[in-house]
């Protein structure tokens, strides 16, 4: 019976269903199948959202796009040129920066590359980048995003799993930095080797310029994350202060948001909330069918069985997450996947903070992987260049994700040290 599920969800991904209509429709299918009562769709829905935490997604999804839509990402990419542009590839450079500042305020991948791409690709190629890379480069600093805090897709691994928001916002940010920092090295050496342009350097009164006009973001990102931290505020109420930090910046210190504006960017973020909600409740239903079916726990003793080496056992998630990660957006894989293997690595002496940043990792890294790759489809659009070529531009970007990724799976202190030096067990 099993099979009809799976069955029925690839062919309505196959004839470009929404995610979540392919669940549902995959799950509704099975249940008429197998005989069972659909009032368990409902009711299995309703408690895969019931849970107080997800009431931050609408409140950081706001908080970024006021934030975006009040000037915020031009500023960025501005202090960025200030501070680096003098470098050889300075632009390229700018790229990964602003990546790794509006990391804080986006929280997802894709926003990020949409937003930023839409302003540095077209730069980038009038100043003389050759289009591909600027798109490559745009698409892979995007997947800093949801691993520098605060972050949505942590949020979602949390709720599933019942680990603290807190932990994971600090569990990812020197993977987050370290995978910026080794972008930024790779872009500096091909830029010197293809002898890209450079801008002249700026003086320090415009670098300290630039640091005023995006101090204000920076403060966001500080005071939720030690907010949540120090216990001031939970993560719910923290994004709701965040969407009112965010309006009064936007409105009175950059001047960029008015009412009609401010009322846009909440009904857009209305209505991606409501479809993550759907798409949560789905995936609720769905998890309910693979337990019911018993299909964690075959697939358990199927990788147990191959090996119970912790590191064997790590590079087949690995492996699985990067495939998944091609064809299925994060938070749809993470809300499928995550808890199923997170059993299996606990089974295994892995700690489950650091397990959760792994599948971040391997989710994400999936977003630019050929030939699939969502990030790649929206920057090739923005910089109107064959994907094909814009894949082959990013496979130097994906090696060193990859790289970063074995340094993080093999070295638990990376994601460990500061949730343990600053919240202790």
């Amino acid at each position: 019976m099993i099979t009809i599920l799976f069955v029925v969800f690839v062919v309505c991904l196959l004839l470009r269903f929404p995610i979540a209509f392919s669940l549902g429709i995959s799950c509704m299918v099975f249940l008429i199948f197998n005989g069972t009562d659909l009032i368990v769709m409902p009711m299995k829905m309703y408690s895969g959202i019931d849970v107080f935490v997800l009431l931050s997604i609408p409140g950081f999804i706001i908080a970024g796009n006021l934030m975006n839509q009040g000037g915020l990402t031009a500023k960025i990419i501005r202090f960025c040129n200030h501070l680096i542009g003098h470098v050889p590839g300075g632009l390229a450079l700018a790229n990964i920066g602003s990546s790794m500042l509006f990391a804080g305020i986006s929280g997802t991948a894709i926003s990020d590359t949409a937003s930023i791409g839409s302003v540095m690709i077209p730069a980038m190629k009038k100043e003389g980048y050759d289009a591909d890379f600027a798109c490559a480069v745009t698409a892979s600093s995007s997947t800093v995003g949801p691993i520098i805090p605060p972050s949505v897709p942590m949020i979602i691994a949390a709720t599933l799993s019942g680990l603290s928001v807190g932990k994971l916002f600090l569990a990812g940010a020197i993977p987050g930095l370290l995978l910026g920092v080794a972008m930024l090295i790779l872009t500096y050496y091909i830029a010197k080797k293809r002898n890209y342009p450079k801008h002249e350097r700026s003086s320090l009164q415009e670098i300290f310029r630039g640091f005023i006009d995006t101090f204000w973001s920076l403060l966001m990102t500080f005071i939720i994350l030690f907010g949540i931290i120090g216990g001031v505020f939970t993560p719910t109420e923290a994004s709701i202060i965040a969407v009112l930090y965010a309006f009064v910046v936007g409105a009175f210190v950059y001047k960029k948001l008015n009412f009609k504006r401010t009322m846009a960017i909440i009904i857009d973020a209305m209505k991606t909330s409501a479809s993550l909600m759907v798409l949560i409740g789905f995936a609720n239903l769905f998890g309910y069918i693979l337990v019911s079916e018993k299909v964690p726990h075959e697939i358990s003793n199927m990788i147990l069985g191959f090996s119970d080496n912790k590191y064997v056992v790590l590079l087949l998630i690995n492996i699985l997450l990067i495939l998944v990660g091609t064809f299925m957006e994060t938070i749809a894989a993470l809300l499928i996947l995550f808890p199923i293997l997170l059993k299996i690595a606990i089974s295994v002496d892995v700690d489950p903070i650091h397990f959760a940043i792994i599948a971040l990792l391997n989710l994400i890294i999936g977003l630019t992987t050929p030939p699939l790759g969502v990030c790649l489809f929206v920057a090739s659009g923005i910089g109107k260049v064959p994907l094909e070529k814009v894949s082959i531009a990013n496979l130097p970007y994906l090696g060193i994700s990859f790289l970063v990724l074995i340094v993080v799976t093999l070295f638990p202190e990376i994601t460990l040290f500061l949730p343990e030096l600053l919240m202790g067990d």
